[in-house]
């Protein structure tokens, strides 16, 4: 018996990849740490541009300092670690925040950019431009074949 996915419509073409992601998406991850995707609508952008409107992903990262954190992108993915230096000096009489390594991955749609990423109260916060889809309408010529 085939499995029928919401992708398997034969009206929607090339969409293959994005099933696989969302597949990948559904199977990964713990919920450390946790971080919450926001719009943003101000009369100036986070950077001083004018009106805007903007996604920002905050993450809880309470004791990690800013070289303990790395923000990329490849293609369309935002990539987010964070890893903690062990420090050998202390002596911990009771240890009940672990020094935590965590990956947390977003997928962004095309055209997505990162505006920038701020560090603020143990709170890092990385702001990305949505921009606006563009409507494109455009008449393909049937050709005449004999």
């Amino acid at each position: 018996m085939s499995r029928l996915t919401p992708f398997s419509s034969p009206l929607l073409l090339g969409f293959d990849s994005v099933e696989k992601t969302l597949e990948r998406i559904g199977k990964g991850g713990d919920g450390y740490p946790p971080y919450n995707i926001e719009r943003i609508r101000s009369e100036s952008g986070p950077y001083g541009e004018g009106p805007a409107d903007w996604l920002r992903i905050t993450l809880a990262v309470a004791g990690f300092q800013p070289e303990d954190l790395e923000v990329t992108t490849e293609e369309n993915q935002l990539m987010i670690r964070g890893r903690q230096g062990e420090e050998k000096d202390r002596e911990y009489l009771h240890r009940g925040i672990a020094a935590r390594q965590f990956q947390k991955c977003f997928l962004l749609a095309d055209g997505m950019r990162v505006l920038g990423a701020q560090l603020k109260n143990g709170l890092l916060l990385i702001d990305l431009a949505k921009p606006e889809p563009e409507r494109v309408v455009r008449k393909i010529d049937i050709a005449v074949v004999d």
